[in-house]
């Protein structure tokens, strides 16, 4: 291991190559809880492509695995480190290189936060939609790793529909360049979206093209809510067949909403069973959108709804939704004693139309295994994320949490619904990846992996 840091040292220089044990410590894990971790050798910060080409090839000489992390917001354990591995912290690689207006495209380095790009491509009068709950920290790196999504996926789609090329160091050293930047092209197998979501198993992303959209119109916000959550379903599906189509749709449920209300009181509903948090940023078109939404959740039984009044209330209805993790996890402390509360993050997504039923389904696997779930997440295209709190220090209660999310993960796959919407596999959901595509896609996968790092060098033991 001197040997290893030693080389680093002299390749990056000292200031790039970090080893304080506490510093260590903290790049362990993202924020997947119950994951298992491991403690890195050494902690890596590129401030470049020809660094990150320098710290993987010393470490494919002495055969360390590399693990590359951004912001570590995940929530799937696809960060987390194994013992003795070089780390790769994207995190000094900020660099927005380049902003067109005339073809909608930005070029930046990965370590990018979310909200930094979104800031700059504003004053240009355009906006990326992508928006991940941890957009105001995560990093476009790592949004591109796990294609994350985000609330306004409904309308405009997850990570993966706006990368339109990458840069990327292979495990041999070398680097490829993918897609490109023209508003069409088919030329070749699309490598771009193979490296998009592959977490970090194929490839460092070092540089990423994506496309832009104009500014949206002014927004307005809706609430819908419901006395249930399955009606709260119901309408989310009629919706979808209505064609209706929301820029942001998101359900809250009612142990969301007093975790909320808790955490930063703002008058929400906490006796509702279910809200639906909805907007239309359609301009001077939005209050007609917002009120065909409204017909539709008072038809499906919606007990009350209502449009926030001022930007100012709309952006505390979106600011609620943001708050629901920390919320969450507050809740999680509060929940069992010595704050060994933790959460079990489940993410599966379902056709729209058997969102109702996804939600039945976790409230009776809440009830059969005796722990609290809370249910949030983007109702308008399926995906949900139940939050199992549990307690760390009971195994017990730990071994039923991890029961309740075995069961949800079976209830989703059986609606013909996928494992992961948008958080990943990482090391959480590689089990259930397995069942999910088969054994002629896990074979697949396998291929893929061992053609472009044959030796498991980068992240291993996530995915696959």
């Amino acid at each position: 291991m001197p040997d290893l840091l030693d080389d680093l040292r002299d390749a990056l220089g000292a200031a790039a190559v970090l080893t304080d044990p506490d510093l260590l410590r903290g790049h362990q894990r993202d924020e997947a809880d119950l994951c298992d971790a491991g403690l890195p050798a050494v902690v890596v910060r590129p401030r470049d492509t020809a660094d990150v080409v320098r710290a993987v090839t010393i470490a494919a000489r002495h055969g360390v695995p590399v693990v590359p992390q951004g912001a570590r917001t995940g929530l799937a354990g696809a960060a987390n480190a194994v013992d003795g591995a070089v780390v790769l912290s994207m995190t000094a690689m900020t660099e927005i290189r380049e902003i067109d207006p005339v073809n909608r495209t930005a070029v930046l380095q990965p370590g990018v936060v979310n909200a930094a790009l979104a800031g700059a491509v504003a004053k240009h009068g355009l906006r990326y939609p992508p928006d991940p709950g941890s957009w105001e920290s995560s990093t476009v790196g790592g949004n591109v790793a796990t294609n994350a999504g985000g609330m306004c996926c409904v309308k405009y789609g997850v990570t993966s529909e706006y990368v339109l090329g990458l840069e990327v160091v292979l495990a041999s050293g070398e680097v490829l360049r993918t897609g490109r930047r023209t508003a069409k092209g088919v030329a070749g197998y699309d490598l771009t979206r193979l490296f998009v979501g592959s977490e970090g198993t194929l490839g460092v992303i070092t540089e990423i093209t994506v496309a832009l959209r104009p500014a949206a119109e002014e927004s307005l916000t809706l609430v819908a809510v419901f006395d249930s959550t399955a009606a709260a379903g119901t309408a989310v599906a009629d919706i979808s067949v209505r064609g209706l189509t929301p820029s942001m749709f998101e359900l809250l449920d009612r142990t969301h909403l007093r975790a909320i209300e808790a955490y930063q009181p703002m008058g929400l509903r906490t006796d509702a069973r279910a809200l639906l948090l909805a907007a239309a940023d359609t301009g001077s078109r939005a209050a007609d959108d917002l009120a065909r939404l409204a017909e539709v959740c008072q038809a499906a039984g919606a007990g009350e709804v209502y449009a926030a009044t001022d930007a100012t209330e709309a952006a505390a209805l979106l600011q609620a939704r943001r708050l629901a993790h920390p919320a969450m996890e507050r809740f999680a402390a509060e929940t069992y004693p010595a704050g060994n509360g933790g959460l079990i993050i489940d993410d599966v997504a379902v056709p729209r139309g058997s969102l109702a039923a996804l939600l039945d389904g976790v409230e009776q696997v809440a009830e059969e295994y005796d722990v609290p779930i809370g249910v949030v997440g983007h109702a308008g295209d399926g995906n949900m994320h139940p939050n199992i709190v549990v307690d760390r220090a009971d195994p017990a209660i730990l071994e039923r949490g991890r029961q309740a999310f075995d069961a949800i993960m079976r209830l989703g796959l059986s609606l013909g619904g996928t494992c992961t919407g948008e958080h990943g596999v990482g090391l959480l959901k590689r089990d259930w990846l397995a069942r999910e595509i088969g054994p002629v896609g896990l074979r697949v996968h396998r291929a893929i992996k061992d053609a472009l790092d044959p030796t498991g060098l980068f992240n291993p033991g996530k995915v696959i």
